[in-house]
């Protein structure tokens, strides 16, 4: 956990107060040591003197006085000289009276008689400053306890609780809060950033509300555009069940031609039994092919609405491609046409769904026929490699002229005649295809006639 912005503050103060009064501390207490030492030895030197002028008396017991005196001001050494130098009397170490010593202070004094060295404890008036040392330091600890303590509630005042209010606010904006609620603070710099935050606050509120706008305008477009897509893709479906109704006519024309017929010889009558139930099962047998066919032409043009389609459920191609030659098989125009039908065994389903692959199919073979006529060749090969299905449709006419290859799948670009197409076909395959999440195209390196490549992804095995 991460410390807030007041502990750190203190921490930081307390640093300081640290770096302040520690050495301010340790350079009152060296000088006071100095000042208390040169006070002992001006004491010293004094005492020195005082000694020398009562020591060195004529007449006076010098042993039993060295002894009082040594008593009477507790020293470490003293020594008694003659005029000449020589040694009088001494009590004490000797070596403290030769030398000097951290702990104790030497001074000396000189009369026209003689001389006196003494030696006293050096620390006797350091003792005495140790608690005015003890004092200064809890002084000086009590005054930074009471500088954090101050400082604890102004920050708090001043800087924490303003701050925790501007949070407080920001939070209750970000909840759905449409206004937002200025804290009270005598801290200039916070109360301007309040005025900030809030001016931002009402801005992006503003925004925030053009947004749903603007995202409400194109979700209302994107309705727009995918009931246009549906309508231009049955619109397509209508006109590839035009093509194949021109082309039932005379399909179906000769079944309806034979049951006229055959009616008109029940009707006369004069028949045997075996005879008129020949002629019914003929009848039969016309009229369930007229049915069969008119069927399957019906379910292709089956409209199907946005809420219903299922271009998200995984498509079988060769499920689409047998439906495709079904609708395909009554066509006069395709009877003088060879298709040939290459499937892979064991295809794997894709994202495209069943009914837009056979949309999709259907136009292309359709615009294949078109293309090569009587005797032509048409291949319809399907493989999956991978995560890919690669379906293509080939055909050995001429193939697609050079100048409208680039705006091939352009909606209303055709090499058809006037009346023959919509222009929309190849269009609408590549919207059903690219949904899909596939790719379809034009394969500009095959030069026996025409041949567009169709890729799609596999469906996962979750949408099976």
């Amino acid at each position: 956990m991460r410390a807030g912005l007041r502990l750190r503050i203190l921490v930081l103060l307390g640093a300081l107060l640290v770096v302040s009064f520690v050495p301010l501390y340790f350079a009152v207490a060296t000088y006071t040591s100095l000042a208390f030492r040169q006070v002992r030895s001006a004491d010293a030197e004094l005492l020195a003197r005082v000694l020398s002028a009562r020591l060195l008396e004529p007449g006076i017991a010098l042993e039993r006085e060295l002894d009082k005196e040594c008593r009477a001001v507790e020293c470490l050494a003293l020594a008694v000289y003659d005029a000449d130098g020589q040694v009088l009397g001494e009590r004490g170490e000797r070596a403290l009276l030769d030398g000097d010593s951290p702990r104790a202070l030497r001074a000396s004094a000189r009369t026209r008689r003689g001389g006196v060295v003494l030696v006293l404890p050096s620390n006797e008036r350091s003792m005495l400053a140790t608690p005015l040392f003890r004092l200064l330091g809890l002084y000086t600890l009590l005054v930074a306890l009471a500088l954090l303590v101050l400082s604890y509630f102004a920050l708090t005042r001043l800087i924490v609780r303003p701050l925790d209010q501007l949070t407080r606010s920001a939070e209750r904006v970000a909840g759905g809060a449409r206004r937002w609620t200025l804290p009270q603070t005598s801290v200039p710099e916070l109360e301007q950033l309040g005025r900030s935050l809030g001016s931002m606050t009402e801005k992006l509120i503003r925004e925030e509300e053009l947004l749903r706008r603007k995202v409400s305008e194109v979700e209302s477009a994107t309705k727009d555009l995918k009931e246009a897509q549906h309508r231009l893709v049955s619109s397509e479906r209508l006109a590839s069940v035009g093509r194949l109704s021109a082309g039932l006519a005379h399909e179906i024309g000769n079944p309806i031609a034979a049951l006229i017929g055959l009616l008109d010889l029940l009707l006369q009558g004069g028949l045997e039994e075996h005879e008129q139930r020949d002629f019914l099962e003929r009848m039969r047998r016309e009229t369930e092919r007229i049915h069969g066919i008119l069927r399957d032409l019906l379910q292709f043009a089956r409209p199907t609405s946005p809420a219903s389609d299922e271009r998200n459920q995984p498509g079988d191609v060769a499920a689409a491609i047998a439906d495709t030659t079904t609708l395909l098989a009554p066509q006069k125009a395709l009877k003088d046409i060879e298709l040939s039908v290459d499937l892979e065994p064991e295809l794997p389903l894709v994202t495209l769904g069943r009914e837009q692959l056979v949309q999709v199919s259907l136009n292309l073979v359709l615009n294949a026929a078109d293309a090569v006529g009587a005797g032509g060749k048409i291949t319809v090969r399907a493989r999956s490699s991978g995560a890919t299905l690669e379906l293509a449709v080939s055909d050995d006419g001429p193939g697609v002229p050079p100048e409208i290859r680039d705006r091939l799948f352009e909606p209303f670009v055709t090499t058809k005649e006037v009346g023959r197409g919509t222009g929309l076909g190849l269009a609408v395959c590549r919207g059903l295809v690219e949904a899909a999440g596939g790719t379809i195209e034009l394969d500009e390196a095959y030069r026996q006639g025409a041949r567009f490549v169709i890729r799609l992804p596999v469906a996962l095995p979750a949408e099976k």
